[in-house]
């Protein structure tokens, strides 16, 4: 059975109209902030399209209109579950960005639990948008995923760990620094700029920084704007499997 869903956000950023949508509406600007590689096909009726981990997901656009209005929708499934994302721009004097942000759709039978990964999960992805236009503007990021299993050891202990190996103190607070030298890639220094119960944010000179941890499984989600990105996917997964490992 199908239960329709809609979270809706409004967040205002320090960016102009162009700038927001060059980060909401094209391939490179969704990889420095959202998750997975990205591609977006420059018109309505276009596609855009999510790999993550090796999966690859592909969403119709239903509006596209350059510095006002993006939305997408996936093709329903079998059973009628889909996603549909709005993205609505309107500029501010000073070079300020009001974007409103509806994700509506239909969930499956464990609706409550997606649905409240979701309502959990978009003030994170909107303060990396955030924590991006201010500190990366007009740059662009290589996106870098990572799995590891964490079979039955408790969510808090899988933290501790992630803490550990980055020098941070528990609980992991905003504004704490961090400090890790990951075999294979350049050291990591940087702050704490978001933390909640499932994941905390690392912004450094040169990335934004995401480790998570839920039943069973511990991910990274990091976007780095530096040059040499040849093979940190692979040091970091080396990384989180050595660690959880």
């Amino acid at each position: 059975m199908t239960h329709p869903f809609e979270i809706e956000l409004e967040t205002t950023l320090p960016a102009s109209p162009e700038q927001v949508w060059e980060a909401i509406a094209t391939g490179p600007g969704i990889d420095s902030w959202f998750m997975g590689r990205n591609e977006v096909e420059p018109r309505e009726g276009g596609s855009a399209a999510m790999e993550t981990g090796g999966r690859r997901a592909q969403a119709l656009i239903t509006a596209y209109e350059p510095g006002k209005r993006f939305a997408t929708r996936t093709p329903a499934a079998e059973d009628g579950r889909f996603m549909a994302f709005e993205y609505l721009l309107e500029g501010r004097d000073g070079a300020a960005t009001v974007l409103r942000v509806v994700h509506s759709g239909l969930l499956g039978d464990d609706w409550q639990d997606e649905y409240d990964a979701l309502r959990r999960g978009w003030p994170f992805h909107l303060g990396t948008l955030h924590q991006y236009l201010t500190h990366f503007p007009g740059r662009t990021a290589v996106p870098v995923f990572a799995a590891a299993p964490t079979g039955p050891r408790p969510t808090g202990d899988v933290r501790a760990a992630l803490a550990r190996a980055l020098s941070l103190p528990l609980p992991v607070a905003v504004g704490a620094r961090a400090h890790a030298e990951p075999a294979g890639l350049p050291p990591l220094d940087g702050e704490v700029v978001w933390a909640d119960d499932e994941r905390f944010e690392i912004r450094t000179a040169d990335g934004l920084y995401t480790f998570h941890q839920g039943p069973g499984v511990a991910l990274t989600f990091h976007h780095l704007f530096r040059t040499g990105t040849e093979g940190a996917e692979d040091a970091w997964q080396r990384w989180l499997t050595g660690l959880l490992g």
